[in-house]
Order: structure tokens, then sequence, then C-alpha cells
């Protein structure tokens, strides 16, 4: 076997001296938060999981009998012969659950975003995007081959400039995440609708992180704002809050036809295994069904940022109002959020150490997500430990800097 090439050899070498390398780890979910990672039992507040459905029992046994039935893989793509009764029937409940006329499956959230985006928008198009959107929508403005306008995070006025400055000529459209998923902050959808309106562009929101999690019914940040019927199309996930796996768009079915036709990583995909569908079928009619979950969520959230706020943490928001269910405390350097990562573990918590390139130089961070499945008594321990560690590395840094 030829080995590998030197410069990827100096190129770890590099990421490893800069604290940047990633390892490969091992990690079993567990119900009520747990999880298990190489052999220690943690709570984990690493996970997506806000809505604790992930290990739901009634999830596994709704994926249980459709494998009964049909088996483990959908074999096909879902233009050829992989759509089966069981996509039909997601695809018809996330459109009641989102009140849209049509829903068109994906094989991941990142898939829907590389899929949808080219399109909509091609060369000799504009399109505007927020300089902290996923990388999965950065991927789909890029692969679109439209001029790429990047406006400030969360900037209206220098998204209305960029809006006034380009060429008239082609298809425009503003997308933006809802919920930004390192920040843990909400986009403001109401002055961005209005800046669509305004300039008469297609407006394509992602409600990842919010689907489940905002809004009366769980639909997002645009029904918690009333925004959705002022949106062309919202992008989602299932592998969040509805503890499944796949991405999905709703809109008109007129566009939701056009994407079936043209959106490539939805044609050229295998659909989502049948058993996956049943699962996510029956998320959304708990979500439905049992509306705690998404209250207990936000108590936790509300007493957890208040508390690390109130310590003087840097969360990177001016108030605790400002986030929800995803929490950043910001530590500079990765050395430290390595360090502060570390110590919670050896407390019992899981955490995110976020670095570059996934944020810019000087924000590492730890990555916080609070999810219904914990107890009270976990979240108030994690607030302490957190608060602890992190003004222990601020001392460090100060005693140990220029």
């Amino acid at each position: 076997m030829n080995s590998s090439p030197q410069w990827i050899r100096e190129q770890i070498a590099v990421l490893q001296q800069s604290h940047l390398f990633r390892t490969r780890q091992q990690l079993t979910p567990k119900p009520d938060g747990w999880c298990e990672l190489e052999g220690r039992l943690l709570k984990n507040f690493a996970s997506n999981d806000y809505l604790g459905l992930a290990t739901d029992p009634r999830l596994a046994d709704a994926a249980q009998r459709a494998v009964a039935e049909f088996g483990v893989g959908s074999a096909a793509s879902p233009l050829v012969s992989g759509r089966t009764c069981w996509h039909a029937r997601l695809e018809d409940r996330i459109a009641r659950f989102e009140g849209a006329e049509a829903c068109l499956l994906f094989p991941s959230g990142y898939a829907a975003n590389v899929g949808i985006l080219p399109a909509l928008v091609q060369a000799g198009d504009h399109v505007y995007s927020d300089q902290w959107n996923h990388a999965s929508l950065i991927d789909g403005c890029r692969l679109s081959g439209a001029d790429v306008h990047v406006y400030r995070h969360s900037d209206m006025q220098h998204l209305a400039t960029l809006l006034d400055q380009a060429s008239h000529t082609g298809r425009r459209l503003i997308v933006t995440d809802s919920l930004f998923s390192v920040d843990g902050d909400a986009a403001p959808l109401e002055d961005i609708c209005r800046l669509s309106d305004d300039f008469d562009t297609m407006l394509v929101v992602d409600e990842a992180h919010a689907t489940g999690v905002y809004g009366a019914h769980g639909r997002g940040l645009a029904e918690s704002l009333h925004l959705e019927s002022r949106i062309m199309l919202r992008i989602a996930t299932l592998s969040k809050a509805i503890g499944a796996q796949g991405g999905f768009a709703v809109g008109d079915q007129t566009v939701i036809d056009w994407l079936w036709n043209r959106a490539r990583s939805q044609v050229f995909s295998t659909a989502l295994p049948p058993a996956v569908c049943a699962a996510a079928c029956t998320a959304f009619d708990i979500i439905e069904t049992e509306p705690f979950r998404k209250e207990r969520l936000w108590d936790f959230s509300r007493q957890f940022v208040e508390q690390l706020f109130a310590a003087g943490l840097n969360l990177g928001v001016s108030a605790p109002s400002a986030l929800g269910p995803i929490v950043p405390v910001l530590l500079d350097d990765p050395q430290s959020a390595l360090r502060v990562g570390r110590l919670l573990q050896e407390d019992g918590f899981l955490v995110g150490t976020i670095r570059p390139p996934s944020v810019p130089p000087g924000t590492s961070r730890l990555r916080i997500a609070l999810s219904c499945a914990h107890a009270e008594a976990d979240v108030q321990r994690l607030a302490d430990s957190v608060v602890e560690h992190v003004r222990r590395a601020e001392t460090t840094e100060r005693r140990d800097g220029p």
C-alpha cells in the first residue's frame, strides 16, 4: 500500500501542535441524557437531541416494525424506486406539522442545503448569506455558481447595502439560519423578511436548530414570530430535536415540485431507510402531544444561561434572553477550550469543544447543548462546574500570558 504524501503528514503535525487536530471517539447514547464515552458514563451536553427523543423507545419500536416489513435500506433513489409508503407518510406528516402545502425529504440536512440552493440560483444570479451561516449553506451557495454576497452577522444595514448595490439582473435569494448552530443566537427574521419584500428576493430559512424548540407548535423561529407566510422555503433536519435522521424542506407545492426535479442531492441519493421515516413520524406525534418537553427545555435554558451570565462568563451576547438551548462559552484559544472540556469530563459532563476552522481564530469555545432529558440537578451541577473551570482557565491565562 502506498504511504500517505509527506505534505499530509506535515499538515497533521501542524494541526497537532496548534491543538486543532481532531481524533475519533466511540460514544454510546443512553437514555435520560446519559452517554458512554469509551467506557465512561457521562451526562451528554454535547448532543443536539434537544427533546430527548433519540433514545425514546417509541421511536425504536416504530423503526423495528418498519424494518420487519421493509428491510433496512431503500436500495434506490426516491425518483427511481426508493420512495416507499413511509416516505410519503412522513412527507405528509411534516407538511401537516409545518402548516405547509408540501414537503420534500433529503438524506440529511447537509444534503438539503447543498441541493436546494443550486436548484434555485445559478451563474448570473445573486445570493445573500449571513456571515455565520452553517457550512452546508455556505457550500450550497458556492455550488450554485451564483454571485455570493456575505453580509456581516445579523447586520441588516449591511444586508440592505449589498442588496441595493448589486446588479438587478438575474434571480436574487437571501438565505439564513434561524438559530445559529455555534453562537446559539437567533437571526433577525422580521427585518430579513422586510428586506426580502422591499427588494423582491426569494427567502430561504434553515430552521435546523429551531424545529421542535421554538414556536407554539414547535415549528421554529418563523412560527414564533408569525413569519411563516413570508418565507418561500423553510429547511430543517430530522436529526436534532426530532431524534431521527434526514433533512426536509417545506413550501408551496410548486417549489417542492421544482426541487423534486432539480435538487441533485435528492435526485441522486439513495432514499432514507423506511425505518427512519417511521421513527420520525412517531417523533412528530410525540412533539404535538407532549408540549412539556419544549417547556422543560426552556426552563433549563433560562436557569443555566442566567447563572453563567451572572458569573460574568463570556457567552457572546449582551443579554441572557438572546440565547436558547445552545449556549457558547468563549475561551479564546483552542488549548483552553480543550483543557476545560477535559476537566468537565472529569466532573462527569460531556460538552462540545469548538475550535477553528469551525469558528474564527480567537473564538474557541465550549458549545453546551441542553436537553429536556437532563435532570434539573444535572443542569445546576454543570453550571457550577463550568463557572469554576472557566474562571480557573482565565486566571491561568492571565498568569501565563505576556
